[in-house]
């Protein structure tokens, strides 16, 4: 283990011996951080978080602190839950659950760029990028394979499915689909995502038939109970099963399409 002598560690933590740990970072009473871990210069890992192997938290990154909620109650124990293979670059700010019933969760290999912020109770997934300065309010799911570019805004209990792309500057109000791209302000969808399905190898008879769906479900004059049905009625892939699940899990309701 590689402790910095002006790193103030807390003796109630969990360490693996591996673990290094830059200058001037903090870590509280019952931080758990696996193998291969690197922490950098003045980190600071809060109560209540328990971190698996090979994550990299870079320098000023903020983890697991006090939900921004009014109604927080600082007396309960809250906890922040983080997978393996996870970066968190310059200055991210981690927000613990809310209530000992919910973790902020978050899985493995995701991309934090610098100053990104996750608000508390929010759940993500796996192989997600998340880029500079965009802010998660709470109760946020995320799915898998999404890339979120810079300075979006994403609201409160808002869901991200997977495989989508959210542009630049977005206000996102509504739930995100997958597979989907979405832009503006407040944002709207204005396709597939072709190039990040391309890339993660989806074959392009697939690629069509998330084409069509969408199609289906904003161009051809369908009521939404309707097409979800004839899509349900016709899907000949497991893409297109996702994309009904989801709108049919759909609290917020699902962003228009441009």
């Amino acid at each position: 283990m590689r402790i910095h002598p002006t790193a103030l560690i807390d003796p109630d933590t969990q360490l693996h011996p591996s673990v290094e740990i830059g200058p001037y970072s903090i870590l509280e009473a019952g931080v758990e951080i696996g193998a291969d871990c690197r922490i950098g210069s003045q980190v600071r890992i809060y109560q209540g978080t328990r971190m698996g192997s090979h994550n990299r938290v870079d320098h000023g990154a903020v983890i697991g602190c006090e939900p921004q909620d009014l109604s927080f109650d600082a007396s309960v124990p809250t906890h922040t839950v983080i997978g393996s293979h996870n970066v968190f670059r310059e200055g991210c700010n981690i927000s613990r659950g809310s209530s000992a019933e919910q973790a902020t969760v978050i899985g493995h290999h995701n991309y934090f760029m610098a100053t990104f912020h996750v608000g508390h109770d929010c759940v993500l997934g796996d192989h997600n990028v998340l880029t500079h300065g965009t802010v998660l309010a709470g109760h946020i799911h995320v799915g898998h394979h999404v890339f979120i570019s810079g300075v979006a805004a994403i609201h409160q209990f808002a869901q991200i499915g997977d495989y989508s792309m959210t542009a630049g500057c977005a206000k996102v109000v509504k739930d995100v689909p997958p597979y989907a791209v979405a832009d503006g302000n407040p944002a709207t969808l204005i396709g597939i995502n072709t190039i990040g399905l391309k890339r993660a190898g989806f074959s392009p008879s697939v690629r069509k038939m998330i084409k069509e769906a969408y199609l289906t479900l904003y161009k051809r004059g369908l009521k939404l109970e309707a097409a979800l049905q004839t899509l349900e009625d016709t899907a000949e892939c497991e893409e297109v099963r996702n994309i009904v699940a989801f709108y049919r899990r759909s609290r917020r309701g699902v962003t228009a399409h441009r």
